[in-house]
């Protein structure tokens, strides 16, 4: 409470230097804005997302890929949309920004997990999303889009490589920095002292609303705790049939201690039936 209270204090002041009334309240039967007026003028000034390279994905490869939030064909999206509404709803309240998606161990689908959430995002129109390959010793980000281009997500933490050579602008409000190369040494790396003035970098040029992070698995090396400090809270995808419950209690535990769990996913479960269906 003491946090939001905060950062609805820190909203005000802002408005007032600014020299901006404070927004009225809804009227009766009045649908409110989803955003102050502030957030859509900081969306118009931010030249250096229009000059982000175009990227559109294979359709095909997306299907194979089974990002099935990127054109909605399949009934799943749903679920990753309701995914999508749950984290930012909670996001907004708490004045988080930046989301982690990890996994206790590999092969649970984090990353194809991240991959719908991002494009399920990029369909919430006044939200601007920015997504960061952070998997340094595995990147798959990349491999899974159909991502060609040499970027290097190290380079760009390391302050050593311009947004446009690393990121990709996908649509009007989704930019996607991925990484070509697995880096030894990544965890001594991600704890640098360069590593926050990059992120600091990125945000100030980009402006997003919302930023997404793929990070290692956790119980494989230290990178994601080296990284924890630099984000608001984290989703822990676990899979069916793989992920053992120690294993999800040990990482939810060291997550727990350091920032927010915004919630435990389990992934690959094989459900018939079609009780929540809509159509």
């Amino acid at each position: 409470m003491e946090r939001i209270q905060a950062a609805i204090q820190k909203a005000k002041e802002q408005r007032e230097s600014a020299g901006s009334p404070a927004p009225r309240p809804a009227a009766a039967g009045e649908r409110p804005k989803p955003y102050p007026r502030e957030a859509r003028v900081r969306r118009a000034a931010a030249p250096a997302w229009a000059g982000l390279p175009d990227f559109t994905p294979d359709p095909g490869l997306m299907t194979r890929s089974r990002i099935v939030t990127y054109d909605r064909a399949d009934r799943a999206h749903s679920v990753f949309d309701l995914m999508r509404t749950k984290a930012l709803r909670i996001m907004r309240e708490k004045g988080w920004t930046t989301l982690g998606v990890t996994s206790p161990t590999t092969g649970c689908g984090k990353t194809t997990m991240l991959a719908n959430l991002a494009f399920s995002f990029a369909h919430q129109t006044d939200t601007r999303t920015v997504v960061m390959d952070v998997d340094l010793k595995r990147p798959g980000l990349g491999r899974l889009l159909g991502v060609t281009a040499p970027q290097s997500m190290a380079a760009v933490l390391q302050g050593e490589r311009d947004l446009a050579a690393n990121f990709l602008r996908c649509g009007d409000n989704l930019a996607i920095g991925t990484n070509a190369t697995s880096l030894r040494g990544s965890s001594e790396l991600l704890q640098q002292a360069s590593t926050g003035p990059a992120l600091a970098d990125v945000r100030a040029q980009l402006q997003p609303d919302i930023m997404l992070f793929d990070l290692p698995p956790m119980l494989v090396s230290d990178d994601v705790l080296a990284f924890l400090p630099h984000l608001d809270c984290v989703l822990l995808i676990a899979a069916a049939e793989r992920s053992r419950i120690d294993e999800i209690d040990k990482c939810e535990q060291d997550l727990a201690e350091h920032t927010n769990v915004l919630g435990v996913v389990l992934n690959k479960c094989r459900y018939p039936g079609e009780d929540y269906g809509y159509y």
